[in-house]
């Protein structure tokens, strides 16, 4: 077959002659076949098998969802023969949903079932209609004797009244059990008719909000096309999440880590896919395509503004009586203002700075193998996406000063085409669940993992001295001398690397000053850029025990106070 590209065209080609206005339209199904999911938003691939006439066809996609992203879908395609694309539309519209036969059959059965019910229901009706006119008759001859005689003041024979008002009761009885039997059957018959209309309207067949694509196509002779209509919905994310397992070695042999990668998928986009293959891409196309823009910023000296002259109704220092916009208040106010004005401008312009570098990670496509489904409900969808072995480096980490426990540490380097995403990671050690915790963006560097506390590592924390005092005869000097002691102990039976963490003052004031002190010197200082940070880095044998001793003295005018501050 003859592959063409049709490429999405927001206007009709530069050729409109190809296009007539009264080209026959040719409504055809298509199918989801893929999907690439985004972390916000996916591109979702659909194809369509259609049998083209000569001449201009328009070519009618009625089932594309109405979340579709406005200006994003393009048609693609391959035929067995030359086929030209004028334009494609797109609009939304309402269309009803077509049940299944089984509730149509049962919608037409309800709707038998409700019209022999209001039948009976006008039979019942009728009965209580001759039922009242019956009790108004019998009323009317309980009034006999009430009547006057006639004008000639003769009277007819008297009736019998025993038997009058015997029969009277008699009907009015009957006629009365016959009104609440009818009544009772009335109520019954609308509960029912009222129940079967609520389960019929719930089987109506429902009209759903969908997006109409219109392909104008033109071919010189009837020919069999495959066509691919690509769109994005915004309803639908991944996000990566780990299973890291690790297996601790025993001697001097290498401990091994297997990093598992899996993802969640969830998506609303208003169509569920069905045995679909699924691709997972780190683009990011809601995301913004350029870079922000800095503005000039420059600095000035800011100049007093004049007092303003009192107003017309103000009275001076021995008028007693002051405008509420007084002379004092306004240099304030402006102030407020201006001060509010730089605030605002510089949160517009760290904002953006701050998003771009979220949104700047590697761009990568895993594809997953298989077909699957996933509903459009918004579960999440678990899938794996690849599992890796490392061999690792152990580990343990200490702050003394802050805890006396040890943390094991696995140091991993990442190889490969692509990056670890930043997302959680379950910690697994020697097949017990230790914790959670986070990895960040890892591509081709070195990471240390943690994996909980180590029990055979103790580590002891000892404070040998902290004094005030003075130094100096005729200039003063005021001193703060400390020392510390951190021991540890390694009980394991291999050789482990041991780092331990502490820190001491940084003095932002020329007037102070801070030197280290103890035995003990750090093998690096400002450790990850902190100013302050140390650290003790060595190799603990099987049973052997190191002391760290260090401290520090902090000088300061006489004259001055100071303040330990943590940042």
């Amino acid at each position: 077959m003859k592959y063409l590209a049709l490429g999405l065209l927001a206007l009709a080609m530069s050729a409109p002659c190809l296009m007539a206005a009264t080209a026959a339209e040719l409504e055809s199904n298509s199918t989801i076949d893929s999907v690439v999911v985004f972390p916000s938003g996916a591109e979702v691939h659909r194809n369509a098998k259609v049998s083209l006439p000569a001449g201009d066809t328009t070519i009618v996609f009625p089932d594309l969802p109405a979340k579709t992203v406005p200006g994003s879908i393009r048609v693609e395609g391959a035929a067995d023969g030359t086929l030209r694309i004028g334009s494609v539309d797109q609009r939304r519209l309402y269309v009803p949903q077509s049940g299944s036969g089984n509730e149509a059959s049962e919608r037409k059965r309800l709707e038998k079932e409700i019209e022999e019910l209001k039948d009976k229901r006008q039979m019942v009706q009728a009965r209580i209609d001759t039922a009242n006119t019956q009790q108004v008759l019998l009323q009317n001859l309980a009034n006999l004797p009430n009547v006057s005689p006639g004008r000639d003041g003769s009277a007819g024979p008297a009736p019998d009244w025993g038997q009058l008002v015997r029969l009277i009761g008699n009907e009015m009885g009957e006629i009365q059990e016959t009104l609440l039997e009818a009544k009772v059957d009335l109520r019954d018959l609308d509960r029912k008719i009222e129940d079967l209309e609520k389960t019929l309207s719930e089987l109506a067949p429902k009209r759903i909000e969908r997006t109409q694509v219109k392909v104008f196509v033109s071919s010189d002779s009837a020919l069999e096309a495959d066509l691919t209509i690509k769109y994005q919905v915004r309803s639908a994310s991944w996000r990566p999440f780990y299973e890291a397992r690790l297996k601790t070695a025993a001697d001097d042999a290498k401990s091994k880590l297997q990093l598992v990668r899996r993802a969640t998928i969830q998506q609303r986009s208003g169509e569920p896919w069905k045995n679909v293959a699924i691709k997972l891409s780190t683009t990011r196309p809601t995301s913004g395509s350029t870079a922000p823009e800095l503005r000039p910023m420059v600095v000035d000296i800011m100049k007093p503004r004049p007092a303003p002259s009192p107003s017309a109704g103000a009275q001076g220092p021995l008028g007693g009586i002051m405008s509420m916009n007084s002379a004092e208040e306004a240099p304030a106010a402006e102030r407020d203002r201006y001060r509010g004005k730089l605030a605002t401008a510089r949160r517009a312009d760290v904002k953006p700075v701050m998003a771009t570098v979220e949104s700047a990670p590697f761009q990568a496509v895993f594809v997953v193998p298989g077909r699957v489904d996933i509903d459009t409900t918004g579960e999440t969808k678990n899938l794996m996406i690849s599992e890796a072995d490392f061999e690792v480096s152990l580990s343990v980490k200490a702050v003394p000063k802050k805890q006396p426990t040890a943390y094991l540490y696995a140091t991993l380097e990442r190889t490969g085409d692509t990056p670890l995403l930043p997302g959680p990671v379950a910690l697994f050690r020697d097949g017990t669940f230790v914790g959670k915790g986070r990895l960040p963006l890892i591509a081709g560097e070195r990471y240390e993992l943690g994996f909980g506390a180590d029990d055979l590592v103790r580590v002891k924390y000892a404070i040998l001295q902290e004094k005030r005092g003075e130094t100096g005869l005729i200039s003063t000097t005021r001193t703060d001398d400390r020392n510390y002691k951190l021991t540890v102990t390694n009980l394991h039976k291999q050789k482990i690397d041991v780092t331990l963490l502490d820190q001491m003052p940084v003095a932002r004031d020329e007037q102070v000053q801070v030197q280290l002190t103890g035995r003990s010197r750090p093998t690096k200082q400002d450790v990850d850029d902190k100013r302050g940070l140390l650290a003790w880095e060595f190799e603990l044998k099987p049973k052997e025990e190191k002391v760290i001793d260090f401290g520090y003295v902090v000088k300061w005018p006489a004259d001055k106070q100071i303040i330990y501050r943590s940042r």
